[in-house]
């Protein structure tokens, strides 16, 4: 999968990870891919309610090690 930007958030607990997502999404054009790599749990279902109160699509969410991973396509 493309990624057009790439988004550590590792070490930031809630809300940031949101929050520094949000902003990145703001600059994006409608359709690129924005990769969120981060450290907090709550950062899987904080993505997917995100995803919905924003309209940004929720592409993949994956675990790998203590990174929690997740792809969105700006709206």
């Amino acid at each position: 999968m493309q990624v057009d930007r790439e988004l550590d958030a590792r070490g930031l607990n809630c809300p940031l990870p949101i929050l520094k997502a949000k902003k990145a999404l703001a600059e994006m054009s409608s359709g690129q891919v924005l990769k969120v790599i981060a450290t907090d749990a709550g950062s899987v279902r904080d993505f997917q309610a995100f995803a919905k109160q924003t309209g940004n699509e929720l592409l993949q969410q994956d675990v790998t090690g203590p990174d929690y991973i997740s792809i969105l396509r700006r709206r």
